[in-house]
């Protein structure tokens, strides 16, 4: 029975690939690949000694989702990143105003959580 173009082996004991392997297994050209890595920061492949790019296997899941999303379902690279961030495996932007808003919330329930404290302190 043939693999279907992009579609991982489940029999495979292989922890990590070069970037050839990958690009067999996502059905892309390898210069995909790098492009894709410069877009969605979950896609960060470790470099081996002789720096070609090892990737792991979760990186080919994600790369995997990212095809799916992209040829597949036809989302944009935008749109594809924020489905990825909202099934939690792409990081969210620093700048994200969402982070922003939760570091000050975090703050606020700090102060808070002290004040509780001190008068807890006074009646005890």
């Amino acid at each position: 029975m043939r693999e279907k173009k992009g579609m991982t082996d489940t029999r495979t004991t292989k922890l990590y690939f070069r970037i050839g392997e990958v690009a067999k297994r996502v059905g892309v050209e390898p210069h995909v690949l790098r492009y894709w890595e410069t877009e969605f920061r979950s896609i960060r492949p470790q470099k081996s000694a002789r720096g070609q790019r090892v990737y792991s296997r979760r990186d080919v899941e994600t790369l995997l989702k990212v095809r799916e999303l992209l040829y597949e379902q036809g989302y944009t690279i935008a749109g594809a990143r924020k489905r990825l961030r909202e099934g939690g495996i792409e990081p969210r932007e620093p700048g994200d105003p969402t982070l922003k808003q939760a570091e000050k919330m975090r703050k606020a329930l700090l102060e808070l959580r002290e004040e509780v404290r001190a008068a807890l302190a006074e009646l005890g």
